[in-house]
């Protein structure tokens, strides 16, 4: 785990991006919540000019996927890098979605991620024995 963020949050971040996201569960929560919290940066910055009843739609937008992403990271065999405080909780969140995950994506990290993953994760793999028909008596 490297901790050291060497060439900057951006690229730190993208170093590390792959060992936190191996579990299909996860990449799926993500595969739906980033657009989501994308939608909701949108939201946020129109609620500035538009109507700030967009606030409504913005910030459950945003909170809803840091959730259940959060959820997710923690059935990954990586645990999540602990945060170094409240600032470094938005600007790394912030540049995930943003950002980093467009880059893992873009740049063939997830194609890669999905296919090297198992169809079953091994905490919910089925037991094959469990399921074999029994002899007859």
């Amino acid at each position: 785990m490297d901790t050291t963020r060497e060439g900057g949050l951006l690229a730190w971040q993208l170093r590390e991006y792959p060992k936190g996201h191996r579990d299909r569960r996860n990449l799926i929560v993500h595969v739906v919540t980033v657009p989501l919290f994308h939608a909701g940066v949108l939201a946020l910055i129109l609620a500035l000019f538009w109507s700030g009843w967009l606030l409504v739609i913005a910030i459950p937008a945003m909170l809803i996927p840091i959730a259940l992403q959060g959820r997710t990271h923690g059935l990954e065999a990586t645990a999540p890098i602990p945060f170094r405080g409240p600032l470094d909780f938005v600007s790394r969140i912030v540049a995930e979605q943003l950002i980093t995950y467009p880059r893992f994506v873009a740049g063939g990290g997830f194609t890669s991620a999905w296919r090297a993953s198992a169809q079953f994760p091994s905490s919910s793999e089925p037991d094959t024995q469990a399921a074999a028909p029994k002899p007859p008596t």
